[in-house]
């Protein structure tokens, strides 16, 4: 079992030198990955409903909390860092452009040698996309096309892709990454799940218990079935409680990283020698 830190661009973490620390301690624990959230602006006074709350609201009770932009916070912490993976959780794709965000992806992917994790999702908060200018209805299309540009832009020689919301053709985007960047599909519903099974490497349902999670990772991997693709070669990410028990029951129905939320150094340390190394043996 791998574990990540989730929420790390947000709270403390937010100014410069707890976000080092954060991530440093996160590294010498054996944590392998640390997770970023995004909003570029959550319009005052939303009525849109957050999917992850009874309440339906974001948590901590306000709406003017800082949350800085992922890349730019994983890129400060990479020159801080040398083993963590850098992840995004989530990039909302359909936000930003795709050949833009495809450079900057593979440039923080080339400085920091081969260590990004491309968490995706297709946003929830409408107002936060009208602020934007961008449209919200077809979000999901616009989300598997974008990553389909993505995965063309970084792999290919002379890249071209031609979509009915993004086109380009014999168009250099250099550099191209350091290696394969995986995209780790976030979202709690079938058609996150379908996503996953035809367009993406992993699959991070953002809420369920382990009953649920089965039937939704039983549901992408027959999505890459159907799409040719091999659904063993799925990742399943989950979040919970840090315990040794909650941990195996877990990896019993195929979740392979842990998020679990961050920590004080001491508590990390703690947390890296009783459940990292554990199961780091196991």
């Amino acid at each position: 079992m791998k574990f990540g830190i989730m929420f790390a661009n947000t709270g403390p973490f937010v100014e410069p030198d707890a976000a080092v620390a954060l991530a440093q301690s996160a590294e010498a624990a054996g944590i392998e990955s640390i997770w970023t959230v995004e909003h570029v602006v959550v319009p005052q006074g939303y009525t849109s409903r957050y999917p992850y709350s009874p309440d339906g609201k974001m948590p901590g009770g306000r709406e003017d909390f800082p949350i800085p932009d992922p890349l730019i916070w994983l890129s400060y912490i990479a020159a801080a860092t040398t083993e963590i993976n850098l992840a995004t959780g989530i990039l909302i794709v359909p936000q930003r452009n795709p050949v833009v965000t495809a450079k900057a992806v593979a440039t923080l992917d080339r400085m920091s040698k081969g260590r990004v994790i491309l968490g995706i999702g297709s946003g929830w908060l409408e107002e936060e996309f009208t602020a934007l200018g961008v449209p919200f209805d077809d979000r999901g299309d616009r989300t598997d096309e974008y990553l389909q540009a993505y995965r063309a832009l970084w792999t290919e020689d002379i890249p071209s892709y031609q979509g009915e919301k993004v086109n380009f053709s014999d168009t250099f985007c250099r550099p191209q990454p350091a290696g394969h960047v995986p995209i780790i599909v976030g979202g709690h519903s079938k058609r996150a799940a379908r996503r996953a099974g035809e367009l993406g490497d992993g699959f991070f349902p953002g809420k369920g218990g382990p009953s649920e999670l089965v039937e939704l990772f039983d549901h992408a991997r027959r999505c890459a079935q159907s799409a040719g693709r091999d659904p063993e070669a799925l990742e399943f990410t989950a979040g919970g409680p840090p315990s040794a028990a909650y941990v195996e029951r877990l990896a019993s129905i195929g979740v392979s990283r842990m998020i679990v939320p961050p920590m004080p150094p001491e508590k990390m340390e703690a947390f890296g020698a009783d459940v990292v190394a554990q199961f780091d043996s196991a």
